[in-house]
């Protein structure tokens, strides 16, 4: 539900910056590149903190505050009057929500190690159906009632959300017994996460990830207009080809966790890295929008093998106990990703071309895999304890 909320956005928040104009005079480019950016730094900032937080409180209110809050932020959104003003409340949601670090925690500290690639997969399939459907309806909601009104429903969405996990989750939490302030404790969690062997270059794939997945979101619906002409259902379109690869991400994501359980998560990320380069890139040779929407599919396939297993890593690299900081941090390089990406894809745009977007997007893909393959551990520490 979180996702169908969050992605109904996605296909029209270009085109609604557009419509509603700058107060200050900044052009519709930089500020549609800001209305990505200023969520994810933010939430860059914030996420650590969160996450430690996560640790010493429990991982389900984290969950609550992230769900409620997103909500009320998301009904204001449907009453702002200039894209500076989206801006702004787009930022303060970067502080406030982060569904994905503080679910993933709350999955990784209830579920054994050994099925972990498996569980994560499932979390994946959730948040792919998700933004398999959300964008179609924002999309269609957007062409036929108005952006607003897809704020509304979004709104309405993590409010519900919020409501089955107060209600529908139980958690058993031990807190952590008080051995420091809260400050020191933090630090002295983060700086134990990085120093941990194999977790500093899962996060720096984690980065390259986000940094190659988000480039082409705000050109997106300028590229296929360039391609589909007159169409006019362009914002439709546009969700189809989004949710049509977060769908094909869902159902590549089960087989592929499980199979990093059984054969190594490492073995299936960085042949899924590389082929994700290669789809990119050949994602800027299309002429129309269907070519498009195959090569997305593709692409969201080999994405299946990339995001979950990540996710998988970091829990078979990390101790028990340590969930909400490691994904506190983990949210962290993804918002920093996701807050460089906007910005680097749109000025490659107006620099060269959209179609450059593509090929650096592809090149992100493979150079990622290339650092897996000299820098990924081979061998992880729940590979280990299960030996022992």
């Amino acid at each position: 539900m979180t996702a169908v909320g969050f992605s109904s956005i996605f296909p029209f928040l270009p085109l609604y910056v557009g419509s509603l104009g700058s107060s200050t005079g900044l052009s519709v480019e930089l500020l549609a590149g800001l209305v990505y950016s200023a969520q994810a730094f933010s939430m860059m900032i914030a996420s650590p903190i969160w996450g430690a937080l996560a640790d010493r409180f429990g991982r389900k209110i984290m969950v609550e505050r992230s769900m409620f809050g997103g909500a009320v932020l998301l009904f204001l959104m449907a009453f702002v009057q200039s894209a500076e003003q989206l801006v702004v409340l787009r930022a303060v949601q970067g502080l406030i929500t982060g569904t994905m670090a503080a679910s993933s925690a709350l999955l990784a500290a209830s579920i054994p190690r050994r099925k972990i690639g498996f569980a994560m997969g499932m979390l994946q399939v959730a948040i792919g159906l998700g933004i398999a459907v959300g964008p179609l309806i924002g999309g269609a909601v957007a062409d036929y009632f108005g952006y607003r009104v897809s704020f509304f429903i979004t709104s309405g969405l993590m409010v519900f959300s919020g409501t089955l996990v107060l209600f529908g989750v139980k958690e058993d939490f031990t807190p952590p017994e008080k051995t420091a302030g809260i400050r020191s404790s933090m630090l002295a969690d983060w700086r134990k996460v990085l120093t941990t062997q194999g977790i500093p270059t899962t996060f720096g794939i984690r980065f390259l990830s986000q940094v190659g997945r988000m480039m082409v979101i705000p050109v997106l619906p300028l590229f296929i207009l360039s391609i589909m002409p007159g169409s006019e259902r362009l914002n439709t379109f546009n969700g189809l080809v989004i949710g049509a690869g977060s769908a094909a991400t869902t159902l590549s994501a089960v087989f592929l966790g499980r199979w990093g359980d059984r054969v190594g998560h490492r073995k299936v990320l960085i042949p899924s890295a590389f082929a994700a380069g290669v789809l990119y890139i050949f994602m800027a040779l299309v002429i129309n929008g269907w070519q498009l929407l195959s090569f997305q599919v593709l692409a969201g396939i080999a994405m299946g093998g990339i995001m979950p297993i990540i996710s998988a890593l970091l829990a078979n690299f990390s101790m028990s106990g340590e969930e909400g900081a490691v994904y506190g941090l983990d949210h962290s390089i993804s918002a920093a990703g996701r807050a460089v990406a906007p910005m680097l894809g749109a000025a490659l745009a107006a620099a060269f071309s959209i179609r450059a977007t593509f090929v650096a997007c592809g090149l992100v893909f493979l150079f990622s895999a290339l650092f897996a393959i000299v820098k990924l551990p081979k061998t992880e520490r729940a590979k280990l304890r299960n030996v022992i």
